[in-house]
């Protein structure tokens, strides 16, 4: 009996789809830093989805292609915008920890950031529950807020 209640206890839970997405502004060289984290597994099947081709992230037969198809992917659903203007982020490349696949970019230098705007839509296409959570760090002074599908926008002050 008790073996059926925790069969059903463990079935009554639905997988949770969450990124994450760390912008902040580096304090000495004034540039904006901007990683995200997403699984690895749900990222393959949106890349794949997108661009009609098998992605392996682990093991990418062409790395190359791979960090295009990923900076590209990226690229088109998650813009920035500081003080109002918006940012080119460059993708530098991405590792893998655990499940996860942390993307990093980085812009060119900045003057004083007052503000940023961010319009995040990473995996939405995948997952109707899926939730962008984001993070923003100016000078010490971080600032959050979290995305729910079908929701894409988050403005913060500093």
């Amino acid at each position: 009996m008790l073996q059926l209640i925790l069969l059903i206890w463990l079935h009554s839970f639905h997988p949770f789809y969450v990124s994450v997405t760390e912008i902040e502004q580096n304090q000495q060289t004034k540039t904006v830093q901007v990683s995200v984290r997403v699984f690895y597994d749900d990222f393959e099947k949106a890349l794949d989805k997108r661009y009609k081709t098998r992605v392996d992230i682990l093991k990418p037969a062409d790395r190359k292609k791979v960090d295009l198809l990923i900076a590209d992917y990226i690229n088109t659903h998650l813009k920035v915008k500081a003080n109002n203007k918006p940012l080119v982020l460059k993708y530098l490349g991405y590792e893998i920890e655990e499940e996860a696949a942390w993307c990093y970019f980085e812009t060119e230098k900045q003057p004083a950031i007052q503000s940023f705007s961010v319009m995040n839509n990473l995996l939405f296409e995948q997952h109707a529950s899926q939730i962008n959570m984001i993070h923003t760090i100016v000078n010490g002074k971080r600032k959050s807020s979290k995305l729910n599908n079908p929701a894409n926008l988050a403005t913060f002050q500093f």
